[in-house]
């Protein structure tokens, strides 16, 4: 499968610059976050992909939209590839909220609420991935799948780290990594 991580938020933007929270909430992509995900798409032609499984943040929805869009896939929106939860920007919305603003997907997989109330632990990501990793390895499709995602989540599947908008491969019948290293 590859997994794509989300094109740059108003929330990369702010911490990269002061190294604080921002206080910013399910952040949308910037103006520069589109171009990334267009960029994504382009560069995602020819790469046998025949669904997208996305995280239900935001800035995930819109990096999947013109992927979508320019290969003619369905999307599933699947709780488990979300971010770590330890910032305002992970603060989701709603799932009545994403209904409205993307009613051609199916956000059924998903609570009302569907992000963690507190700081989530790293174990718990690595769990979370792990059975993610799991799921994929049972199904016959896992190759052509594009999974739009997060850092954290990423770094759990693969122990790479990667920059907004990039994209990479993992083999889910493969060992999860050995090491994870957490940015401090």
């Amino acid at each position: 499968m590859i997994l794509l991580r989300h094109g740059q938020s108003e929330f990369n933007v702010h911490i990269a610059a002061t190294r604080r929270d921002p206080g910013i909430a399910d952040p949308t992509l910037t103006e520069y976050g589109h171009i990334q995900a267009e960029q994504a798409a382009r560069a995602l032609i020819g790469q046998g992909i025949e669904r997208i499984v996305v995280s239900p943040y935001a800035r995930a929805l819109q990096t999947a939209e013109p992927v979508a869009r320019l290969l003619d896939v369905p999307v599933f929106v699947h709780p488990a590839v979300r971010e770590r939860y330890g910032y305002a920007c992970d603060i989701g919305t709603p799932r009545s909220t994403l209904r409205a603003r993307w009613p051609d997907r199916d956000f059924s997989r998903i609570e009302e609420v569907w992000w963690p109330s507190e700081d989530e632990p790293a174990a718990s990501v690595v769990a979370r991935a792990d059975a993610f990793r799991a799921e994929m390895a049972r199904r016959s499709d896992w190759a052509s799948t594009l999974v739009v995602s997060h850092w954290g989540f990423i770094l759990c599947m693969t122990g790479q780290t990667v920059t907004n908008g990039q994209w990479l491969r993992c083999d889910p019948t493969a060992p999860p990594p050995a090491e994870i290293v957490w940015r401090s």
